[in-house]
């Protein structure tokens, strides 16, 4: 391995000859699965976001926050990952050091606004569940509005910072600007800790609160009340609980990456093997086109929104009303309440 070039610092411009020598296939292979992942993450994530805006059944307040994950998941497929299969075509960053910028901004806008999101569905699902007899009037309409605009303020607040500190900048191994783990050891802890760590030790509390509910509820736990939990109530949790667990698992490798360097840059950074670190990068990307699959296959009523907007649009009819939100069909697919003798539990589509 031969990188000719130094780092890019904050200020100056990414020099040209910036480039990593690698084998053909390499390339081909990284720009392939780019591509894939691309292509599934719009035409997947506009599937979502379509979906809800469609079905009635799907317009609620725990939704908001799916379509906003959705559009998180967008916004690295729209711009940074381009620039990135750019970048894989020319060996090189050859784009400047202002798309590195905002590409770098982008990918670290998605990422946080991802885990952020991910964090209010759980408390979402939460209080749906644990609290219900709260739950109308702590996720309102408006309520639900402010929560997610808040969400998107807290994730300009967190990226801000990488402008100033100059963590975002070109690294030939994975032909992307992106935050360098190197440049500030505190800092790097920092944004682990609070953009993954305590985001994570948060829905996993939520989760875990609403499986011992729903393994009570099952158990008959309170057998006076009789409570009832269909397969379908089951799918509804299992389905948020998937998306939660793939993005853990597709961003645990880098962030613990970071932390070990952070810890002992000059020691640890010479001993993280080329392919384990590419391969931590391109498995956190990949995880952006995933949520749209899990509720396709996982939640009955996105998988047949999908199957009537494809249907739609191969009949140019996608503009038109839809017929599948009538009363009837809303009442059939309503879900069963779960009753406890404190309060009723109750289990929303996703």
């Amino acid at each position: 391995m031969r990188i000719n070039g130094s780092h890019l610092n904050s200020t100056s411009p990414i020099p040209q000859e910036l480039t990593l020598d690698r084998a053909p296939w390499v390339a081909t292979t990284l720009g392939s699965f780019l591509i894939f992942t691309i292509v599934v993450d719009i035409l997947g994530n506009l599937l979502v976001i379509f979906s809800v805006y469609k079905n009635k059944k799907l317009r609620n307040a725990g939704n908001l926050f799916v379509v906003s994950l959705a559009v998180a998941d967008l916004v690295v497929a729209i711009y940074p990952y381009p620039l990135v299969l750019t970048s894989i075509f020319h060996n090189g960053w050859n784009l400047g050091y202002m798309h590195c910028q905002i590409s770098g901004f982008l990918m670290g806008l998605s990422v946080i606004g991802s885990i952020f999101n991910i964090t209010g569905i759980a408390i979402n699902r939460y209080c749906y569940i644990c609290h219900s007899l709260k739950y109308d009037k702590l996720y309102s309409d408006k309520n639900s509005l402010c929560y997610v605009i808040l969400i998107w303020v807290l994730t300009v607040i967190a990226i801000v910072p990488n402008l100033f500190v100059g963590s975002l900048q070109y690294d030939p191994r994975v032909y992307s600007c992106t935050f360098v783990q190197s440049v500030n050891s505190a800092y790097t802890i920092a944004v682990v800790f609070f953009h993954f760590l305590l985001p994570i030790m948060i829905v996993t509390y939520c989760y875990l609160r609403i499986w011992i509910l729903v393994i009570q509820v099952r158990r008959r736990v309170k057998p006076d009340t009789r409570p009832k939990l269909t397969p379908h109530d089951v799918r509804n949790f299992v389905t948020m609980f998937v998306v939660f667990v793939l993005f853990a698992v597709c961003w645990a490798p880098l962030n613990f990456i970071g932390l070990a360097v952070a810890a002992n840059p000059e020691t640890v950074i010479p001993r993280i093997p080329e392919w384990l670190f590419v391969a931590s990068y391109f498995m956190a990307y990949f995880n952006s086109c995933l949520n749209a699959i899990v509720y396709g296959l996982l939640n009955q009523n996105f998988r047949r929104e999908y199957k009537r907007i494809i249907v739609s649009v191969c009949t140019a009819r996608i503009f038109f009303p839809d017929s599948s939100n009538d009363a009837a069909e809303r009442i059939k697919s309503k879900p069963s309440p779960l009753m406890t003798n404190n309060n009723q539990v109750k289990v929303d589509s996703v």
